[in-house]
Formats: structure tokens, C-alpha cells, sequence
């Protein structure tokens, strides 16, 4: 017997890929709803490679009931509509949107980081998926933090464009072709434009001169891992179609020479470890495309701190930042809670 799920947002990017994802890995499903907003109610999403394709519902007027799970992927608009009425109706959320994230009766999980904290979904019903560039720094981080203490750490993002949705790489993709073409360029999804440039400036900006998304970073790396953890960002959007990638320099309580991180990385779940040290041994954005790993390289000591360690993280922020962690997510509550399949 398996689960009823319904994903929401289906259309888009990240809800394409959770059709992929709950394919590929042979989630146990019974039956699966595209829901998507009116405009895409009649349209049809393909079920991963099944070649099977479902006819888009109408997510205003989707009855929740006897549904076991929703993967929502439309935003924080439709979660705060919707999310609260499927968890009333005993459909447990899993939402990838920032809306829930910081709710203190929302946990807000990594299954290979915190997959404990899942047991306090039962408060609202309602499971928080973080945040893409989050997931996959404290996947790197954890076994790291469980062998030496993190005391600090300071991340410089490199962000694709699919963090900011289809619009946002199809900014990149017309922006690149006008240039070769010698078109205009006019920025309309980012601040300025985006192809052969980089932008410093990814969501809105605070009081204090960050970014939500360096925000985000932040406050999320301490609920899912440690509330003492000090940390500061720099999220950048870079001209890549898919993955992100991070540039990390952790600071740690105890010694931890560049070796025995390795050793500790090349064994942690959800980490791919390619540190060859030479010219192409390591990996970069285009080569972590439609792979589950959090891919570490780069791995080395910084010695202009006590106990430091530098290395260089990538991986697919439409997977593991937010399709797949989605789904790992349904997969650890139904081996801890749902017992079906």
C-alpha cells in the first residue's frame, strides 16, 4: 500500500522536478495529483520518464482530503492559502517555500542533518523544506561540526539562475543571446543584468545592509544544525543556468587538519568528495546537473586562523536544494510515521 500525494506548484521548475525525483527514486505512490494555480488547471505534467502525464488540477478548488502528503512548490502566496487547509484535512505539508521555515512549531529539516527534528511535525502538520543554498552548506557541514565544533563560518554564494525560477533563466538565456546579436540588454527578473556579470544582491535588502537570502542562510544554519553557530554570507547570482555553488571557510573549536576532513567527508551521507588537486579535479556547476550529491572539493587548511578549514561545495539546487530534499523528506516520514509502502 502506498501514499496518495499531491505536488503542488507542478508547472513550475522546482515541481517538475519533484515529479522527477518521486519517479527515479521509486517513492511509493498510489496515486499522484498535479495541482497547479487556475491558469494551468487542464494543462499536463509528465510524471518523471514514465511517460505517464497528469492533467493539472485546480488548486482552489483541490479537496485535501484522504490525500497522505503535498509537496508544495509554489511560493509562499499559495502555502499560506493552502498549505494550513491540506494540513487541517490530515494531508501533511512538506513546503519549500521560506513562509514556515522560522515558525518554531514548523521543523525545518536536512534528513542527513537533523532527521529527528521530523518528529514535531505534528504540531501544525506542516514540515519545512529549507532554504537551496542552506541545504546544501549544512549537509557539508554536519559531519564536520559532529567531529571538531563549528565555531564560525563565512560562505560566498554562487547562485544559478533557476533559484530564481523559469523567469530567471530565461533572462539569462535572451540577455545572452542579445549580446551576441548586438540587442539591447534589458534586465526585467534581476537588478541588472545577468549574463557575462554577476549580481551581489539575491531577494531584498535589511536594515543592516544584508540580503534576506544571506538572512535566510543564517538563521536557517542554526535552527537545522546549531543555534551557537556564527555566521555570515554573501550570496551572489552568477551567470549558470543550474547549481549552486559555495566557497566555505569554517572555523572550528577543535583541531581538524585538511586530511582528517576529508577522511570525514568522503564517508558522510549525501557528500560526493572529488579533491584531486590537479588541473579539472574538481567539480563545478554544469557537472553536478541532475545528481543528488553534495559535491565537496577544494579541501584545505586556512592558516590564518586557529582550526580552520576551506573547501568548495556544488550541487544541484534544484535536487538537493529543494525536489529532492522534498522527497527524502516524505521518505524519512513515512519510515518514522506513516508506515506505509
Amino acid at each position: 500500500m502506498g501514499y496518495r500525494v499531491a505536488v503542488v506548484g507542478a508547472t513550475g521548475n522546482v515541481g517538475r522536478e519533484m515529479m522527477q525525483v518521486l519517479a527515479e527514486r521509486e517513492f511509493p505512490c498510489d496515486e499522484v495529483a498535479a495541482v497547479a494555480s487556475p491558469r494551468s488547471t487542464g494543462s499536463e505534467v509528465e510524471f518523471g520518464d514514465t511517460g505517464k502525464m497528469l492533467k493539472c488540477k485546480n488548486i482552489e478548488h483541490f479537496d485535501w482530503a484522504g490525500w497522505d502528503i503535498a509537496l508544495f512548490a509554489a511560493g509562499s502566496g499559495p502555502a499560506k492559502e493552502y498549505a494550513p487547509k491540506a494540513a487541517a484535512a490530515g494531508c501533511i505539508v512538506i513546503d519549500n517555500s521560506s513562509l514556515y521555515r522560522m515558525d518554531p512549531d514548523v521543523p525545518l529539516i536536512v534528513p542527513e542533518v537533523n532527521p529527528d527534528a521530523i518528529d514535531g511535525y505534528t504540531a501544525r502538520n506542516i514540515i519545512a523544506n529549507p532554504n537551496c543554498s542552506t541545504a546544501q552548506l549544512v549537509v557539508a557541514l554536519k559531519p564536520l561540526h559532529d567531529a571538531a565544533t563549528i565555531k564560525r563560518v563565512v560562505v560566498s554564494t554562487y547562485q544559478s539562475t533557476s533559484g530564481a525560477g523559469k523567469a530567471g533563466m530565461d533572462e539569462l538565456f535572451a540577455q545572452s543571446r542579445a549580446i551576441f546579436v548586438g540587442d539591447p540588454v534589458e534586465p526585467q527578473k534581476f537588478t541588472k543584468h545577468i549574463a557575462f556579470n554577476v549580481i551581489p544582491h539575491i531577494d531584498v535588502f535589511l536594515d543592516d545592509g544584508s540580503t534576506k537570502e544571506e538572512w535566510k542562510m543564517v538563521v536557517e544554519t542554526k535552527k537545522i544544525l546549531d543555534p551557537k553557530i556564527k555566521l555570515t554570507a554573501t550570496c551572489v547570482r552568477v551567470p549558470v543556468f543550474v547549481g549552486h555553488s559555495e566557497a566555505v571557510n569554517i572555523e572550528f573549536e577543535n583541531e581538524l587538519s585538511a586530511e582528517a576532513a576529508m577522511d570525514i567527508l568522503r564517508e558522510a551521507p549525501g557528500v560526493m568528495l572529488i579533491d584531486k588537486r590537479e588541473d579539472g579535479g574538481y567539480v563545478t556547476p554544469i557537472e553536478c546537473v541532475g545528481d543528488a550529491a553534495t559535491f565537496v572539493s577544494r579541501v584545505r587548511e586556512d592558516p590564518t586562523v586557529e582550526n580552520g578549514i576551506t573547501l568548495w561545495v556544488v550541487s544541484d539546487n534544484l535536487r538537493k536544494g529543494a525536489a529532492l530534499n522534498a522527497v527524502q523528506i516524505a521518505e524519512l516520514l513515512g519510515r518514522r510515521h506513516l508506515k506505509k509502502g
